[in-house]
């Protein structure tokens, strides 16, 4: 938990096969700020294991420029397609490992929970997401870079629960109770 004003790098991972999203902000106990973000493009890469070969080093690329004190990663959802999530899986586990490598502590976090503690509704689109993130962090984003977003999304979810790890944020869908709770993340 962030009890000081000692500054934190955090990580965000948005995991994928064909795009990864990163995206880093620097956070004390009382304010965030946005650091950066992008995404690594595997759709050229045909073999899946390069694709996770590629993921390792670059996101160990990554960590060793920003040397994050944590990492958030978003944690895999099963969708229609099992082989998806298998796929998704691996990109993660290649991401978790560039960071246990490094000795980074990492958190994984639901894609419903991180949509929640940013938007207040489980269900949100990317583009909401990404709209409150640009609120938040005051920077403005390209449609383009929405798995970034997301990931910058999971980082501040992993902020919120340093910050408040006894609020739940899971246990209200209402968008009203969740501004009340929250003035400070609505601007």
């Amino acid at each position: 938990m962030v009890t000081d004003d000692r500054q934190r790098i955090i990580m965000g991972i948005d995991p994928g096969t064909n795009i990864l999203g990163y995206g880093v902000i620097l956070v004390d106990r009382k304010s965030v700020q946005y650091v950066d973000m992008g995404i690594l493009d595997l759709r050229k890469e045909r073999d899946h294991f390069l694709k996770l070969k590629r993921i390792f080093n670059e996101v160990g690329t990554l960590m060793d420029r920003y040397a994050p004190d944590d990492l958030a990663i978003e944690a895999p959802f099963y969708g229609k397609n099992p082989q998806v999530m298998l796929k998704l899986g691996r990109a993660q586990g290649a991401a978790i490992a560039a960071a246990l490598n490094r000795q980074i502590p990492v958190f994984e976090y639901a894609p419903r929970k991180v949509k929640m503690a940013i938007t207040g509704q489980g269900d949100a689109s990317k583009e909401q997401v990404k709209m409150l993130m640009e609120k938040t962090l005051k920077t403005v984003m390209d449609n383009k870079y929405l798995d970034a977003s997301d990931a910058l999304a999971i980082a501040m979810c992993h902020f919120y629960q340093l910050t408040s790890p006894l609020s739940d944020i899971s246990a209200s869908t209402d968008w009203k109770k969740f501004v009340e709770a929250h003035p400070d993340r609505v601007k």
